[in-house]
């Protein structure tokens, strides 16, 4: 079994990154930092690295210098992992021996798998790969029972947002942060759970399946019962007039997707309900 080591301090998205690579029947562990990381790698001798680059104590490049300079490391191949995408630090990357960059903006999960197999030669058994896409996707029934289970007392925040992993990626991030989740996958789901559910807040995609996020918006804003629950746009859209049309119909806040992290998120959610 093939062994990969995790280096990420999102511990959402190490999470969810883990779950997905142990479903395709990988030997996963985890590491938090740089420092942690090295460390593993020393212990484990893993096949593969998937590496964060802005990270506390030791930064990925840091990693990689070091991985670099000693020959016990620098045949381990190491998939980088970053929110920038520079070219500059592309470049950087590669220079100390990345085989390959992603951006978490642009990536799901599966494209991960899909980099780890072509990277390692040769493929799980197919029977994982179908267990693995049969479960990635809940139907809206799913998700409805799931939303059964709240915590009294707690803020519930609705997420509209159709892209799974993002989609995945935000909801564990809110309920480490111990807030109820709901959410929906396209603009018509999005306005009946606005109702239904009255939310304390809602995070709203812009692109989305049926109507789109500025007319759940402009819904959700003309209708008395709910026009009071803040809504927070997070969209890839960031021409001015994107924006500028979102707060005019009455978003609390507009968030570009490749600008924050998912903790930052959580934080601009806090922010507003205090």
């Amino acid at each position: 079994m093939k062994k990969i080591l995790i280096i990420e301090d999102e511990k959402a998205l190490l999470d969810i990154l883990s779950d997905k690579l142990k479903q395709e029947g990988f030997d996963v562990s985890g590491a938090g930092d740089g420092e942690e990381g090295l460390e593993k790698m020393r212990q484990e001798r893993p096949d593969l690295i998937l590496l964060d680059i802005v990270m506390p104590k030791v930064g990925g490049m840091e990693v990689l210098e070091v991985m670099h300079n000693d020959d016990d490391l620098n045949d381990i191949p190491i998939i980088v992992i970053s929110n920038s995408g520079q070219p500059v630090e592309i470049e950087k990357a590669r220079g100390l021996g990345a085989r390959d960059f992603l951006i978490k903006a642009e990536f799901d999960p599966r494209e991960v798998v899909d980099k780890v197999h072509n990277m390692l030669g040769g493929s799980i058994a197919e029977n994982n790969h179908a267990a693995a896409e049969a479960g990635g996707g809940k139907s809206k029934e799913a998700r409805a029972a799931k939303d059964t289970s709240q915590k009294a007392g707690k803020h519930t925040v609705l997420v509209v947002e159709d892209d799974q992993f993002l989609r995945d990626l935000i909801i564990r991030k809110l309920e480490e942060e111990d807030f109820n989740t709901v959410q929906a996958i396209d603009g018509e789901e999005g306005v009946r759970l606005i109702r239904e559910k009255n939310p304390d807040i809602v995070l709203l995609d812009l692109i989305l399946p049926g109507i789109d996020g500025f007319e759940v918006l402009k819904q959700a804003k003309a209708d008395v019962s709910i026009s009071a629950i803040p809504i927070i746009i997070l969209s890839n859209l960031g021409q001015k007039d994107d924006i500028d049309r979102g707060l005019q119909l009455g978003a609390k806040d507009y968030l570009i997707k490749a600008h924050f992290t998912p903790g930052e998120i959580v934080k601009k959610v806090k922010d507003i309900l205090k």
